[in-house]
């Protein structure tokens, strides 16, 4: 039976997803599974405390994101989901790296809705993407505060359709440290919790 160390060891060296293939995809898959078996809360929508804050992302399939690391001179930094609880926000950051001086930002805000004990429902409502020394990036916590001051931005800012049918998240395993979601796309997330600011 894998457990919670033996996943962070398999996924410790893929960069995110980057540097896998079809093999060890399914492997972490299965290691993933055994892992959500066991999950120690019961009712993760709920288990606010531990919810909300700034968690990194380890892990993903998701094209979209790991896309971003896919151009020739720009390499992807880090990546944090951060989670309001309180506002139903949800803030997706993906720090850019690449020459320097020219680094860059992406983030997707969004809306977020409790569906149930273990899913939630996501609206997304803008996108902003700029350099970060231009709009003046310093952590996820820094930069939330900033995107909700709604100052001008030196960045390409913009609502992201309302029509735009909405996804889903499913929280499959939390604990204090650990988050791992399914979306509606079949993508699979594996977060930690950070204390970056």
């Amino acid at each position: 039976m894998i457990g919670k160390a033996e996943l962070l060891e398999q996924i410790a060296g893929v960069n995110r997803g980057l540097l896998t293939d079809e093999r060890d995809r399914l492997s972490i898959q299965a290691a993933i599974a055994q892992l959500e078996d066991r999950n120690p809360t019961r009712n993760p929508v709920e288990a606010v405390e531990w919810l909300e804050g700034n968690w990194r992302l380890l892990y993903t399939t998701s094209r979209e994101l790991l896309g971003l690391g896919r151009f020739p001179i720009v390499q992807l930094g880090q990546i944090y989901q951060c989670i309001r609880i309180r506002e139903t926000q949800i803030y997706n950051i993906a720090e850019l790296q690449g020459i320097p001086f020219l680094e860059g930002i992406v983030t997707v805000c969004a809306q977020f809705t409790p569906i149930t004990e273990q899913r939630v429902q996501v609206q997304f409502q803008r996108s902003v993407i700029g350099l970060q020394r231009v709009v003046g990036y310093q952590s996820p916590t820094q930069w939330i505060d900033r995107l909700n001051t709604h100052t001008k931005l030196m960045a390409i800012d913009f609502t992201i359709d309302a029509q735009r049918q909405p996804g889903w998240l499913d929280i499959t395993y939390l604990d204090r440290d650990l988050r791992i979601g399914r979306g509606n796309e079949g993508n699979l997330f594996v977060l930690t919790k950070t204390i970056v600011d």
